[in-house]
């Protein structure tokens, strides 16, 4: 039944057709709701970008704010002592510790999804390197997760921040919400995350940045999206 119910749906969508976002976003949204599953899926926003991942100078990463968040319920962990460590917990961080914390990650701990340090406890969290590095959780000043405003990581990274970073196919995807999301709200998350993108633009990149932006729900078919629309 599933199986027939996505390949209906996918007849709605013209693959030799590209849709502005407002377009795109409606489509998904629709075709969502024809499949009715029985868990929530997500709205995923792939982009394609013209960059060389060999190059050093090409590299795309960062950290966005979804302004109507993500949906998720996020769980963050913070390496911090003292003030900090009771101003992170104050921000509604799930785990404050420090060497207590490394030796329940080194144990098996992985229920977080952000981790967030300050900056003197890097020696600590440097010795998880092999557990957090596979999970690309490390924290990274560039990303905002190595602070000593951990009380606004924490917050921030509740509200909806979310990492991104491009795949060795120059290819950066996201979540930016849930089918449950109204219209609005899905294409305001798009213009944030595709706009984050585009400031990302590496100097080492030339011409072309932006390929192709592909929306999709989790189990739906990929609609693909006018470049020229994204600045509307």
């Amino acid at each position: 039944m599933q199986g027939k119910k996505i390949r209906a749906v996918s007849k709605n969508v013209d693959r030799n057709k590209t849709y502005t976002l407002a377009e795109a976003v409606k489509l998904v949204m629709a075709n969502s709701k024809q499949t009715a599953r029985k868990f929530v899926e997500s709205v995923e926003c792939a982009i394609n970008l013209d960059i060389d991942t060999k190059q050093s100078d090409q590299s795309v990463r960062g950290m966005v704010q979804l302004p109507k968040g993500t949906g998720k319920t996020i769980r963050v962990i913070v390496f911090a002592k003292g003030d900090k460590a009771d101003a992170a917990k104050a921000a509604g961080a799930d785990f404050v510790g420090a060497d207590d914390l490394k030796e329940q990650i080194l144990a098996g701990k992985s229920d977080f999804d952000r981790v967030i340090a300050t900056p003197d406890m890097m020696g600590v969290v440097g010795q998880l390197g092999k557990v957090l590095g596979p999970r690309g959780l490390m924290p990274n000043p560039k990303l905002g997760t190595v602070t000593p405003n951990v009380a606004d990581a924490v917050k921030a990274a509740k509200a909806g921040s979310i990492e991104f970073r491009a795949e060795k196919a120059g290819i950066v995807q996201a979540g930016i919400g849930k089918v449950s999301f109204s219209e609005d709200d899905i294409l305001t998350n798009a213009k944030a995350f595709i706009s984050a993108i585009v400031k990302a633009r590496p100097a080492g990149v030339k011409g072309n940045y932006l390929s192709r932006i592909t929306l999709s729900s989790t189990m739906g078919p990929g609609v693909k999206v006018e470049l020229s629309s994204v600045n509307e």
